[in-house]
């Protein structure tokens, strides 16, 4: 299993919208855009978690237009744990 990073999204950008353009790539697992906590508007980049096609998910789809904006796609690094 393998969790990418979306960034550069169009605030109006929805999971199933990600979850159908990562599905022509292989199996996802889950989408996660993530949202302001006060706003509870996009922050504009989403985790995806493959379980197959990561690969070529990020070959294919990083620098791809999506709604006007071009999209960045990676693999994900492992959230650093807080010292406090």
């Amino acid at each position: 299993m393998t969790n990418l990073y979306v960034g550069n999204l169009p605030w109006t950008t929805t999971e199933t919208a990600l979850k159908d353009l990562f599905s022509q790539h292989g199996e996802v697992n889950s989408v996660n855009i993530i949202q302001d906590r006060e706003t509870g508007r996009s922050r504009g980049f989403a985790f995806v978690e493959m379980e197959s096609g990561a690969d070529e998910a990020v070959k294919n789809l990083n620098g791809k237009e999506l709604d006007g904006r071009n999209i960045k796609v990676n693999i994900a690094k492992p959230k650093k744990e807080s010292r406090y």
